[in-house]
């Protein structure tokens, strides 16, 4: 049995175990987290949410990607998120590579570069600071409640990223 089996197999007694319940649409908790698709964030349990609490937007390295911007613009305008979570992490697989170097390596696997920033960084404080500023200066993004902070993926741990350098530049 491969792992997508496995996975379906666990589906059937969630379900069986799950019971009915009609959650509404709308976050309750108004909230949108946008962090990163690494396994080893459970924000359900570190951040003790619940399903139907907010939208957890996900992608490599939690960045202000368009596609994260297009997410944050439905889930404020159509579902009444008011709040948004910057979740980057410790020991992220962006911090392993150069842009650059990456790309010409691509290049030279694919015959192209990819048309998008891949969004390797060196300082996590700073990447987590550098997504809110591409959020707050979104036309598409309501930067009214936006904060940053870094998940430690070895104890759990969550650290408010200080803005102040980003507001005195602003």
């Amino acid at each position: 049995m491969n792992v997508i089996d496995q996975l379906i197999k666990h589906n059937d007694a969630y379900v069986a175990g799950h019971g009915h319940r009609e959650l509404p649409t709308r976050p309750q908790l108004h909230l949108a987290v946008l962090t990163c698709m690494d396994s080893r964030l459970d924000l359900f349990g570190a951040l003790g949410l619940d399903l139907g609490e907010a939208h957890l937007i996900r992608n490599a390295g939690g960045l202000a990607t368009d596609d994260a911007i297009r997410s944050l613009l439905l889930s404020q305008h159509l579902l009444g998120t008011q709040s948004i979570m910057v979740i980057h992490h410790s020991r992220c697989g962006l911090e392993t590579f150069k842009e650059e170097a990456l790309q010409s390596e691509l290049e030279s696997t694919f015959g192209q570069r990819a048309p998008f920033v891949l969004g390797g960084y060196d300082d996590v404080d700073e990447s987590v600071r550098e997504t809110v500023r591409a959020l707050r200066a979104s036309a598409f993004v309501n930067s009214t409640d936006i904060r940053g902070f870094v998940f430690n993926v070895d104890d759990g741990d969550l650290r408010e990223i200080s803005l102040e350098a980003l507001e005195a530049s602003s």
